[in-house]
């Protein structure tokens, strides 16, 4: 057999090892989203709105990347712990797969986090996060999803409750940062506290465009924690975009 026919079984082999491996990882991430999310809604209005999210929220993300390290294969990789304060503010971070929205539940907490309303709309899913009151925004009218952002986070840092977003709106290919909203920035100044950066290059083994993920280890980086006291809100946000795009080219630059 040939060098390169030997090359292609391989490689059909490792695709084929991976549409099981990603069918079995999403079928385990079903059952256990369904029970957890049933178990959330008939318990979590008994608990203080600030322990919804460390005791339900944050243990069913902790399963669910781990499902994902064990069955797919893909770790990661945490600089830039030491960055976090201990007073909650505005984190930011890129979006490249489904895959930061569970991990950074794990990493901070309590949090809420900015996302689209159509989430709420999820069977189970959906229906369980509605309990820990994410901010549900319409991207259709932008006006609006800027007033939800401010008035919604700034009532959650009032409480202690870290705020997420995801600037860029959408999930955007491995490589440069997309274009940066300003509503994190926004809020920050609104809600007179910092911004703290987050990069990571998970689009590379969970792409936003496909159903195969492929094994590796995802690098996530703290960034120093940016004052926005001096800062407008348009300095604050390129500072954001600009402190995670070099992130973003450190994580490229040693593949």
């Amino acid at each position: 057999m040939s060098a390169a026919a030997s090359q292609n079984q391989y490689s059909l082999f490792s695709t084929c090892l991976s549409v099981v491996r990603t069918a079995i990882f999403y079928s385990c991430l079903a059952v256990w989203t369904i029970f957890w999310s049933v178990l959330m809604i008939l318990l979590i209005s008994f608990l203080p709105f600030r322990q919804r999210h460390q005791l339900f929220v944050k243990p069913w993300a902790i399963v669910a990347v781990y499902l994902c390290r064990f069955i797919c294969g893909i770790s990661w990789k945490v600089t830039g712990r030491e960055n976090i304060p201990a007073e909650p503010c505005v984190v930011i971070s890129n979006h490249q797969s489904a895959w930061e929205a569970f991990f950074l539940q794990t990493l901070i907490t309590p949090q809420t986090q900015v996302i689209k309303q159509e989430i709420l709309n999820i069977p189970f899913y959906g229906w369980a996060f509605r309990k820990i009151k994410p901010i549900a925004i319409d991207r259709k009218d932008v006006r609006l999803a800027l007033q939800q952002v401010r008035d919604q986070g700034k009532a959650a840092l009032e409480h202690r409750v870290w705020v997420l977003i995801f600037p860029e709106g959408t999930r955007t290919l491995p490589g440069e940062p997309g274009k940066f909203s300003r509503g994190g920035a926004g809020l920050a100044k609104a809600a007179e506290t910092n911004i703290l950066p987050i990069a990571h290059n998970s689009g590379s083994f969970w792409p936003s465009r496909g159903f195969l993920k492929r094994p590796g280890t995802i690098q996530v980086e703290v960034g120093n924690v940016i004052k926005t006291e001096s800062l407008s809100v348009a300095e604050a946000n390129d500072q954001a975009r600009n402190t995670i795009a070099e992130s973003l080219k450190r994580f490229y630059a040693t593949k």
